[in-house]
């Protein structure tokens, strides 16, 4: 008897677990839509063969390996051609430095200098392309990486949508299907 009191209680749950479960759904799925179709538009192939072949890191020969041609649309080959191929070149273009400390290396070896003067110095004007290399693949890879962390948003979404859905059935099977003794 004590159980028939909770049966209303479950049933209100089940129901506001399960259109919040729909909604967390929903949104995971757009997410994902949204980002496979911006990624998509940048017609990006993952690489393979040879470009793959000539990184040193056998990390990162692995990691891409797995997709090795394909064409770049979800969030986790966003993060692996961002973390291991970009940044492989990125490294490996400025013998490991980052692009701050390229930076604070111009500035340095530049001080007080005009444009022109930096332009006319061929070290400097060397550095200033890498300076602009290390930019604009720093770049590209901060856009993959934000479209990884928007699909990794919409998987949690998906996921929490799915616990939420599996929480309506049990509170769904409390509350609208009495045991029958």
């Amino acid at each position: 008897m004590e159980t028939n009191r909770y049966r209303p209680i479950a049933r209100v749950l089940s129901v506001l677990l399960l259109v919040g479960g729909m909604v967390l759904i929903a949104g995971g799925l757009f997410t994902h839509s949204q980002v496979s179709a911006q990624l998509a538009q940048e017609k990006i192939s993952m690489p393979q063969g040879e470009a793959i072949a000539k990184l040193k890191d056998e990390s990162s020969r692995k990691n891409l390996e797995a997709y090795a041609g394909q064409q770049l649309t979800t969030g986790p080959q966003a993060k692996a051609f961002a973390d291991h191929f970009v940044w492989q070149h990125l490294m490996a273009a400025s013998g490991g430095k980052t692009y701050a400390e390229v930076s604070g290396e111009l500035i340095k070896k530049s001080q007080g200098m005009t444009p022109e003067q930096v332009q006319a110095n061929p070290e400097l004007n060397k550095l200033q392309g890498l300076k602009q290399q290390m930019f604009m693949g720093n770049s590209l890879r901060g856009m993959l990486l934000n479209a990884y962390a928007w699909w990794t948003a919409g998987s949690v979404c998906l996921w929490g949508g799915m616990a939420l859905a599996g929480l309506a059935l049990a509170f769904g099977a409390f509350g609208f299907f009495p045991r029958k003794r």
